[in-house]
């Protein structure tokens, strides 16, 4: 019998009753306890199973309190998704230094597959309650997809910087990448298996790298993995 003891719900710090804040800074810390409950009650219940009641209750948040801040419980949610998004990608884009575009898309990866298995309850959320939440929240996926779709863009015109014989790349690759690395990225979530991610890297960075130049880069990168190893 294992006695791993299950870890408790998370639930929001509220201010103390006196306190010396601003009314920016007190705005601030709801929001960030309401977007953090609703992520975290859709990983457990689902999109449809999520109450506006039950997100206050648990970032400790008055109920007019996430009316001044959000229309109803979709707007919550893609500003929930919107948050975690932009912080995923801003630690994706602080990789452009990197001297190599195929280091820069190795490491990339890497980061890219942690920051979902670092942010269980996100990837619940988005990759299983998104889908059901309407329009709007499909609209915001498109929007994050844009952003992936230019790094892709991007990582493929620094290969032909660094190889010139490269071929041209066609606009159709970035649309597949993003696709195909998001929905591995979602069967495994959906099967539960957050934890194995990071099984994905060396098959999605070869895939990546086959697609933005040629099998021979493929082959050196991977030469080179095996080799460190």
């Amino acid at each position: 019998m294992s006695s791993r003891v299950k870890p408790e719900p998370w639930r929001g710090e509220p201010l103390p009753r006196r306190h010396k804040l601003a009314r920016r800074d007190v705005r601030a810390s709801q929001r960030e306890r309401l977007v953090r409950a609703m992520l975290e009650t859709v990983a457990e219940r689902g999109y449809e199973g999520t109450t506006v009641p039950e997100v206050v209750a648990r970032a400790r948040v008055s109920r007019n309190a996430f009316y001044e801040l959000f229309d109803d419980k979709t707007d919550c949610f893609i500003a929930a998704c919107d948050d975690a998004a932009a912080e995923m990608l801003d630690q994706l884009l602080a990789l452009v230094d990197e001297p190599d575009w195929v280091q820069a898309m190795r490491h990339g990866m890497r980061e890219y597959l942690a920051s979902w298995s670092e942010r269980p309850a996100f990837a619940r959320a988005y990759f299983v309650g998104l889908p059901v939440a309407g329009e709007r929240a499909i609209a915001q996926r498109e929007r994050q997809y844009t952003f992936f779709r230019a790094m892709f863009a991007d990582l493929g015109r620094r290969a032909r910087a660094e190889q010139p014989d490269l071929p041209p790349l066609s606009d159709v690759v970035p649309r597949i990448l993003v696709l195909a690395i998001t929905e591995l990225v979602a069967e495994e979530v959906r099967g539960g298996r957050i934890d194995r991610l990071h099984e994905l890297e060396d098959d999605l960075v070869r895939l990546a790298i086959k697609l933005l130049a040629d099998d021979e880069t493929a082959r050196r990168a991977a030469g080179a993995t095996t080799n460190r190893g």
